[in-house]
């Protein structure tokens, strides 16, 4: 599963607590045939299974999941039998007439369940086309625990069985699932029934079905089938995703030494959106939101296609790991998702380089993992999942970014060849089963010939960023010799109690020698070659922060332009990082920023420009805020004048990047010029839908809409009611919520209780809202929760309300946010921990570093 953007930090899910692995192993299915007839426009539907079952000891009753199902009935080796529902465990209960004997047997239910209006079970994408006419489309959605929505089931990814799935579709319409269809009935009411072949093994929450007024485009890799699958007219907007994939899937064939193991792979976009998912990897048929799939070249900017390859890349990574091989339990849910994120950066940066993947992964998937990690909300990697509360929490960017960076680490010690190979040692192995972290680190012991497990247990068993220290370095007879302390680094108290990991490392010398190291206690002695500028963790290879005595910072900074693109952009990381900690002052950030010329690589002016607009950020709204907009405005205007307001044929794609982010940063700030560029484009969209050059088009629109005046404010809600493209609407109703003005925040918060938009779309609008308002949004949320919370989705709900107040510099947010936690179950107080934890981080850092701001701009005390 890829994360939405918007949605990075950690989720829950506030359906009722249910043990960890709780279903019994006495009974395990074999194959399920189950058959579905939705009725799409009374958001209900029927179905009935018959279950192959493996009762492995003898039992008196059989336990498996079931959750807002009706059941009319069920059988055990044909016969009916008592059964009861437990809605709080979300578990389905048989009572045998007598005991079952160990052996082969089958269960056979039958249900009705509901159509969800939010992406959990089966649920509904509505949508308008475009001539006009609404449509409604069908889809699943089942991770992590709502395959328990759609039939009962052994709903937990150990219990991997086969799957024969059928489905009643409307004559006319498209029906698709995991495998390809077997054949495809009439019936005499003028339906379709549909029957698809039988799955591989896997686990239920990788089932998928969906159907809806659609159009299936495919090409052909090898003996796989790939296909893209849209609403009825824009099915061309997925070449670009099905050129990459044929690129894809050799690439990872190879890769895994595994091939492909199913006939087809479909990609199927739905118009829609999601609090907390932008695509989901169904075993053959993946599901992605559209924006994560369909590249329309008249509305997406340069990110949004490498987002799409990115997503793309993420999602068919995890065809092998997690769908061929599966984590046993959710404690494991990093192999899933922090190699499927390892992954789309590593095959970008091999079938893409000019993107310079690897090292734009160093700026910023890299920042996101320690921005978490070094604060009170961390967690290890491997946690203990008890609760489907605790199972949706694990979605985050510990699990995914951390996840990422450890692996990428363990790679760049074994090195690239040596890892593949326990990487392929593992999948040969594992295929088709479940595994532990443990066997993966196995696998990779045999092919290094050297314990993993040591290096690599003390990043994935405890939270916390490592703090490799220099205390010293001497050079003699060509040689230097550097002294290295260990330490942890975080921005609060919590994260700064003391831990200890064994920290492989590169130590270079600028213009050198190199050498690997392993500091490991508290104070580690290396020799390298070279008596030039000691450059610590070169390559970013290692997840861990680096701090210089001030004479080696000094000659950090004079070599500067000499280091390799990663080892700038991590300095630049690290040297802010650092002061927000309180470990070094601000004026080291500056120094080195300083060294960043006119000419110097688009990531680092991205980096920059980040950094610039997070330190405007926290000293909104106080004496700092006009000068060091005035400042930000004088540093980064010039570099948007160099490369120009409008796309080059001729340009890196990484520049194309660069200008999103200065006109999105530079408009965020009223630069003048920017505001009046996006005025005037906006004038032109009621004539011309496309009159924005798509290169700029996002941060043109948000511009526009964050300076929006009352009457500008209108202007976007025409457009908004005017737009019949799903995609660009739902883009047009989050920016409805983007003005700095508290009197329109106001009239979008009214547009809330109204009808105007979908579920999915109010819930962007208020999220949105809360960017510039949050202590707004917050509580408007809080007095509405009821139809706050209709509008949500059940994964979301004890996180979003709380997340809404996280940008609130009132010293008494915190304490509102924990009174609304106390309403919430225990197990579903995480999110409201996280929001105040990063609430305190952000105020602390400002106090931190408002000195050497102040002296930066000038203005003294």
């Amino acid at each position: 599963m890829k994360l939405a953007a918007a949605a990075a930090l950690a989720l829950t899910v506030s359906t009722p607590a249910l043990a960890a692995g709780s279903l019994p192993a006495t009974v395990v299915p074999i194959l399920y045939d189950i058959a579905v007839t939705p009725n799409a426009q009374a958001m209900t539907f029927s179905g009935s299974e018959t279950v192959q079952i493996d009762v492995k000891a003898t039992t008196p009753t059989i336990t498996l999941n079931a959750a807002d199902l009706a059941i009319a009935s069920a059988r055990f080796d044909g016969k009916a039998v008592p059964f009861a529902l437990d809605k709080d465990k979300q578990q389905l209960v048989l009572t045998l007439p007598a005991a079952a004997a160990v052996g082969r047997h089958s269960v056979a239910f039958s249900w009705t369940g509901k159509i969800n209006q939010s992406a959990a079970g089966l649920f509904a994408i509505d949508y308008t086309n475009q001539d006009g006419s609404k449509a409604r489309m069908l889809a699943t959605q089942f991770e992590a625990p709502d395959a328990r929505r759609f039939a009962p089931m052994w709903d937990e990814p150990a219990f991997k069985a086969k799957f024969r799935l059928r489905a009643i579709a409307p004559g006319g319409q498209l029906a698709f699932s995991n495998m390809p269809a077997a054949s495809v009935a009439k019936q005499a009411d003028g339906t379709q029934l549909y029957t698809f072949a039988e799955t591989p093994v896997m686990s239920s929450y990788l089932l998928y079905l969906g159907m809806g007024d659609l159009e299936r485009k495919t090409v052909q890799a090898g003996n796989v089938e790939i296909g893209v699958i849209t609403r009825r007219g824009v099915v061309n907007q997925g070449d670009y995703a099905l050129a990459e994939a044929k690129r894809l899937l050799p690439y990872y064939n190879s890769y895994f030494g595994q091939p492909y193991p199913l006939p087809k792979l479909d990609m199927v976009a739905g118009p829609g959106s999601s609090q907390f998912f932008g695509a989901m990897e169904n075993w053959g048929a993946i599901f992605y939101f559209e924006p994560e799939l369909l590249f329309d070249p008249k509305r997406a900017t340069e990110s949004g296609r490498q987002r799409i390859f990115t997503v793309v890349a993420h999602e068919m990574a995890h065809q092998w790991f997690g769908d061929l091989v599966t984590m046993r339990w959710w404690d494991d849910l990093w192999l899933n998702e922090g190699f499927a994120s390892w992954m789309e950066n590593k095959s970008a940066a091999d079938l893409n380089p000019s993107w310079k993947a690897e090292a734009a992964a160093v700026s910023t998937d890299r920042e996101a993992a320690m921005g978490i990690d070094a604060t009170a909300a961390t967690h290890p990697i491997i946690r203990k999942i008890e609760t489907v509360d605790q199972i949706g929490e694990a979605f985050d960017g510990i699990t995914y970014s951390k996840g990422q960076a450890v692996i990428g680490m363990l790679e760049s010690t074994l090195g690239p060849d040596v890892f593949r190979d326990g990487i392929r040692r593992y999948m040969a192995k594992y295929k088709f089963g479940n595994t532990v972290t443990d066997q993966l680190w196995a696998e990779l012991s045999a092919a290094a010939g050297k314990p993993v497990a040591e290096i690599a247990h003390g990043y994935t068993l405890q939270g916390g960023v490592p703090l490799v220290t220099m205390t010293s370095a001497r050079c003699t007879g060509g040689t230097t010799v550097a002294t290295l302390a260990q330490g942890r680094f975080g921005l609060d108290e919590a994260s700064k109690a003391p831990q200890t990991w064994q920290v492989p490392l590169v130590v270079a010398t600028v213009g050198g020698g190199e050498t690997r190291a392993v500091v490991s206690g508290p104070s580690t002695n290396v020799t390298v070659k070279g008596c030039g500028t000691l450059l610590l963790n070169k390559g970013k290879g290692s997840y861990t922060r680096v701090l210089y005595d001030q004479a080696g910072h000094d000659g950090i900074v004079r070599d500067y332009t000499r280091l390799p693109l990663d080892d700038r952009l991590g300095t630049l990381a690290d040297d802010y990082a650092l002061a927000a900690g309180g470990y070094q002052d601000l004026s080291r950030y500056f120094a080195v920023m300083g060294q960043v010329g006119a000419n110097a690589d688009p990531l680092e002016w991205s980096l920059v420009s980040a950094r610039l607009s997070r330190l405007n950020g926290l000293f909104d709204g106080t004496p700092l805020s006009a000068p060091l907009r005035a400042r930000t405005l004088a540093t980064l205007s010039p570099v948007l004048q160099r490369i120009g307001a409008t796309a080059r044929a001729d340009e890196s794609p990484l520049v194309g990047n660069l200008r999103e982010a200065l006109v999105g940063e530079l408009g965020d700030l009223g630069d003048p010029e920017v505001l009046r560029l996006a005025r005037g484009y906006v004038a032109k969209l009621a004539s011309d839908p496309t009159a924005i050059p798509p290169s700029i088009r996002q941060p043109i629109l948000a511009t526009f809409a964050t300076n929006a005046t009352a009457a500008d404010w209108e202007t976007l809600l025409r457009l908004t009611q005017a737009e019949t493209n799903p995609v660009a609407k739902n883009r047009f109703v989050s920016l409805l919520g983007y003005a700095k003005d508290d009197a329109l925040a106001t009239r979008a918060l009214a547009l809330l209780k109204t009808d105007t938009f979908t579920a999915p779309q109010r819930a962007a609008l208020l999220r949105a809202i809360s960017g510039e308002h949050p202590d707004m949004a917050f509580d408007w949320a809080v007095a509405n929760r009821a139809l706050v919370e209709s509008f949500i989705e059940d994964s979301s709900k004890a996180g979003f309300i709380v997340g809404l107040g996280g940008g609130s510099v009132d010293p008494g947010m915190p304490a509102k946010i924990n009174a609304f936690a106390e309403t919430l179950p225990e197990t579903s107080r995480g999110p409201a921990r996280r929001t105040v934890s990063g609430i305190a981080v952000r105020t602390a850092a400002a106090e931190r570093l408002r000195p050497a701001v102040q002296t930066w701009l000038g203005t003294g005390k």
